[in-house]
């Protein structure tokens, strides 16, 4: 081989090494502007030095910040409603704390019954949506819990069922029997309590269950319904976060652009995506907000709410404090 050969096959590597490194940069900097974590919410009454997911940082001495309004790092609120009987009434709330710094996903159902108060009248929270959209129902749990609503998720059910289609199914312990009929909705509700792999149509009729023909059933409908809602979620992110569904996800992102409304952006959801995948399953947990039916409200208790909110809610560093939560009695 000629020495002007060799020089040249040099030059062609080097050029080739080249290429490999900028295609590399080009694509590492396009994940990572693609991969957007979310902004936290900020409370305008608060400067903001005070609002910061690095408490450390040091605020302007001009100003001394509330301490009690400084954010936790990569800690998101997050309310997701689902609608599916086109009366505008929301039956499925709930409140998702992501705690991607502690591997923790924590999810709050509010009992569409609960007592909430706005524009001087008392109403079911159940209604807040019909009234004023998704910014208002943000806007009364805010009030009502004491903490900020970073974004809202609004899911048409019939997207629930695409995805349980999607994943092929999940199997499920269905708790009780289920006999149930409403010639009005076409709907038929028939299972046996035990083990079953439900499909989407199916998975629906389960969650949406309330009682039976004759009365009987959970014994408390909503809060039973709640329950077997929660298990059933956790059953399709056992299955939804694994790696033997990376090559879904084509037909999770059709499925989320048809059914879903959100003001989470692209590079948020794929960020919080990558987050849940590698906090796990295991590690999503849900809980109903305490309180107690008195016709026709569940009036939530104002103690045990707080202890809650603290818990697993809370996205500020300092605990909330009884007056910072607004729960009708």
């Amino acid at each position: 081989m000629s020495r002007t050969h060799r020089r040249q096959k040099r030059r062609n590597w080097s050029r080739t090494l080249l290429l490999l490194i900028f295609i590399a940069a080009a694509l590492y900097a396009g994940v990572h502007c693609l991969f957007r974590a979310p902004e936290q919410k900020q409370d305008e009454a608060v400067p903001a030095q005070a609002v910061s997911s690095t408490p450390q940082d040091t605020p302007d001495a001009s100003q001394p910040p509330s301490t009690h309004q400084v954010r936790k790092a990569d800690f998101y609120t997050i309310l997701v409603s689902g609608i599916d009987d086109g009366n505008g009434l929301n039956d499925t709330n709930i409140l998702v704390a992501v705690d991607a710094a502690n591997n923790s996903i924590y999810g709050v159902s509010i009992p569409r019954d609960s007592k909430t108060v706005w524009d001087g009248k008392s109403h079911k929270i159940n209604a807040v949506y019909n009234a004023g959209g998704m910014e208002k129902l943000a806007d009364v749990v805010s009030d009502q819990l004491g903490i900020p609503v970073d974004y809202t998720v609004l899911v048409d059910l019939h997207g629930f069922e695409a995805l349980v289609d999607a994943i092929n199914g999940v199997d499920f312990y269905i708790p009780i029997d289920m006999d149930y009929d409403d010639p009005y909705q076409d709907l038929s509700i028939h299972f046996p309590k035990g083990m079953r792999h439900l499909y989407g149509s199916d998975a629906m009729k389960v969650v949406r269950f309330r009682h039976n023909n004759d009365g009987t059933g959970y014994g408390s409908e909503d809060i039973g319904r709640m329950q077997t809602q929660q298990n059933f979620l956790k059953a399709v992110a056992k299955q939804t976060l694994t790696l033997s569904n990376v090559d879904k996800l084509d037909d999770f992102v059709k499925i989320f652009q048809k059914y879903v409304e959100t003001d989470l952006t692209l590079g948020n959801l794929l960020w919080l995506g990558k987050e849940a995948v590698e906090i796990g399953a295991e590690n999503v947990e849900f809980s109903t907000l305490p309180g107690n039916w008195k016709s026709p409200y569940i009036y939530l208790d104002q103690a045990e709410t707080l202890a809650l909110v603290n818990q697993h809610l809370n996205p500020y560093v300092e605990d909330r404090l009884p007056e910072d939560l607004n729960i009708p009695s």
